[in-house]
């Protein structure tokens, strides 16, 4: 007789599986060499027995890395010229570890609110391993500072908040009850504000997605801060290679309906320009990893492992983009020729 066939999660557990794959992806990558994160293993399920993945997904998850913290970094680096804290918001932010990297670095004075928001089943989780995690707890500040509130789905400290929301419900349900209280509102639209969705938008509804940004355009719009937003996530999916991308993760019971209006590379700005956003840009993961990424960086990481299916690879960081763009205060030129520079650095060329 056959075993039992493994029962595939549906609707939203497919969906947070998901990030169980991107923790497991990072926490390979870091073991394999190419990335440095000490905070990882609290967060993946009996780390200690987990097989590292294939070459091609170690290779992605770190230009996709190095890309998104060159971009924090960069904005981080900006407000510091300015003189003033920043707020980050990550959306869907599952497993990330990149409050505990930044708390823990050179920059950690710069941020006013680190906020991340997700399903209630990933910030109870999330919520469980921090507190169990003496070095994760540390870094939250003083032990009488931080407590777990709704039933164990958020928790609080001074600069850290990690709370539970359906991105999908309209903003006024899902956004504005956490970060703007009319007494105590979480979110100063008077400071610099950084937003983050890695792999979060594309499982949405594009209508659903316009609504979040939207917004955060409207909040921000009578405050004096510059509102930032990075985006990564699949595109082009409507190619030979971007259907079979598609028909694998069906197979997972995991649909795609943020790619939709999003069929090619030059279409990517328009998640900003259509908000009436004055600054948007995008690359591929296969254009970072070809021209910013430092020449001796990426002859370190090809000796880390054999990768034979480059041409795989190239098709793979082909669908795949950062987009990321900024919406100033009314009246800013100065700003504006400033914020205009934050971005990727192209590096010198070098042969693949």
């Amino acid at each position: 007789m056959f075993p039992p066939r493994e029962r595939l999660p549906e609707g939203d557990a497919a969906i947070r599986a998901t990030d169980s794959d991107a923790a497991l992806a990072r926490l390979s990558a870091v073991r394999k060499g190419y990335l440095t994160d000490p905070y990882i293993a609290p967060f993946v399920s009996r780390p200690h027995v987990q097989q590292p993945r294939p070459p091609l997904i170690n290779i992605g998850t770190y230009v996709r890395s190095e890309a998104l913290d060159e971009l924090v970094n960069g904005w981080l680096a900006l407000c510091e010229t300015e003189g003033t804290k920043c707020q980050i918001v990550s959306m869907g932010a599952g497993s990330d570890t990149r409050f505990w990297r930044i708390a823990t670095g050179d920059r950690k004075d710069l941020l006013a609110k680190y906020i991340e928001l997700d399903f209630a089943e990933i910030t109870t989780k999330k919520a469980m391993a921090i507190r169990k995690n003496r070095d994760l707890s540390a870094a939250l500040g003083k032990p009488e500072d931080v407590s777990l509130a709704n039933g164990g789905t958020a928790l609080h400290s001074p600069v850290y908040h990690l709370l539970a929301a359906d991105l999908r419900k309209p903003p006024a349900e899902s956004l504005a009850p956490l970060l703007t209280s009319p007494n105590d509102p979480l979110l100063s639209p008077s400071l610099p504000t950084l937003l983050l969705f890695e792999c979060v938008l594309v499982y949405m509804s594009p209508e659903a997605s316009q609504n979040i940004l939207q917004w955060f355009t409207d909040y921000f719009a009578g405050g004096s801060g510059v509102l930032g937003c990075i985006v990564y996530e699949m595109f082009a999916l409507e190619d030979s290679f971007g259907k079979v991308m598609v028909n694998n993760l069906k197979a997972r019971n995991v649909t795609l309906p943020g790619a939709q209006p999003y069929p090619t590379f030059d279409t990517l700005p328009n998640r900003f320009l259509q908000h009436g956003w004055d600054i948007a840009r995008a690359l591929t993961l296969k254009d970072i990893r070809r021209g910013y990424i430092e020449p001796a960086e990426l002859e370190r990481i090809s000796r880390l492992e054999m990768l034979d299916e480059i041409e795989e690879l190239e098709l793979v960081l082909a669908h795949y983009a950062i987009t990321w763009g900024c919406k100033l205060p009314a009246n800013s030129a100065e700003l504006k020729a400033q914020w205009v520079e934050w971005g990727l650095k192209r590096k010198e060329t070098h042969e693949l």
